[in-house]
């Protein structure tokens, strides 16, 4: 018998329903699975949504507290957290066509649902605004990074999109502000390996080897003892930008991991956001074949 196609299951609040395949295991209940698969999420939480008919069965049927464990079979579900920070600040819609849209996403807003967080992210939002259930981001930018990011409307079209940033073909401009630096000559291009830090997963580290992240590096201009820069990664390692800025001796505007790691506050703290901003991205797009370029008019504030 043919296995049924995978389901198209409407949005809560913004949120498209998540999707899980059930492998071979001793489990004799499914909720037995789902807190041993996702111990983040604790066994009340789980009898609380089956209680309420948000875990279903691969024809869309809700799926009772008791439902026996079934390997093979897929099993839909929606992200939910329970208490999650509101983040105050919005997006802006820039650009929407039939293939693209193009927001400005602000400083401490997540790209997509990770964590903490599921509502107070921009894909959500967006889902929320826009209607859009296939509405898929193309690439990513860090949480405290603000500016441009690329989501495609047609999941027939997604792929085509997504390789672009893969095989590096989009031109990707960014701004940051950081301390000026009378001795460094500018433009240049920094060359190093980037590897993850053994001593914090959240840090990236220049170690020796073949370099793997290049990015240039351009002086736009100078106020006092700051300046903005330019950046162009010819790369995209994860960091990058913030990595090499760090090991050149010009850490960005309220970075808080490089050159040192600041633990997380347990209050959210938007006092001091990272001075990083995702410009400009140019590229020939790959459904019509015409050059596509947009930038922001806005800068980040000395």
């Amino acid at each position: 018998m043919a296995r049924p196609q995978k389901l198209a299951l409407p949005m809560r609040d913004g949120v498209s329903a998540s999707c899980v395949a059930l492998p071979n295991g001793p489990w004799a209940l499914l909720i037995d699975f789902l807190v041993e698969r996702m111990p983040q999420i604790s066994h009340a939480v789980w009898l609380a949504r089956l209680q309420d008919g948000l875990v279903l069965d691969e024809t869309g049927q809700a799926l009772r507290p008791d439902a026996g464990f079934c390997p093979g079979q897929r099993v839909y579900y929606y992200r939910q957290i329970a208490a999650e920070p509101v983040i105050p600040f919005e997006a802006s819609i820039l650009f929407q066509d039939d293939l693209l849209l193009v927001v400005d996403k602000p400083h401490f807003l997540p790209v997509t649902p990770v964590g903490r967080y599921v509502q107070q992210t921009l894909l959500t939002r967006l889902k929320q605004a826009t209607g859009l259930a296939h509405l898929t981001p193309l690439h990513r930018i860090d949480r405290e990074t603000s500016g441009l990011v690329l989501f495609g409307l047609q999941p027939q079209t997604r792929a085509a999109y997504q390789a672009l940033f893969r095989l590096r073909e989009v031109e990707k401009t960014y701004q940051a502000i950081a301390a000026f630096k009378p001795g460094l000559v500018l433009p240049l291009t920094r060359s190093s390996r980037l590897q993850q830090s053994e001593a914090s997963f959240m840090q990236m580290v220049e170690v020796a080897g073949e370099p793997n992240a290049q990015t240039r590096i351009s002086l736009l201009e100078q106020s006092g003892h700051e300046a903005r820069y330019l950046l162009q990664p010819l790369t995209g390692q994860r960091h990058q930008l913030r990595v090499h800025m760090s090991a050149l001796g010009l850490p960005i505007r309220g970075d808080r991991i490089y050159p040192t790691l600041w633990p997380e506050p347990a209050l959210p703290d938007y006092s001091a956001p990272l001075q990083l901003l995702a410009c400009g991205l140019s590229f020939i797009d790959p459904v019509t074949r015409q050059s596509r370029r947009f930038e922001l008019g806005r800068k980040l504030a000395f």
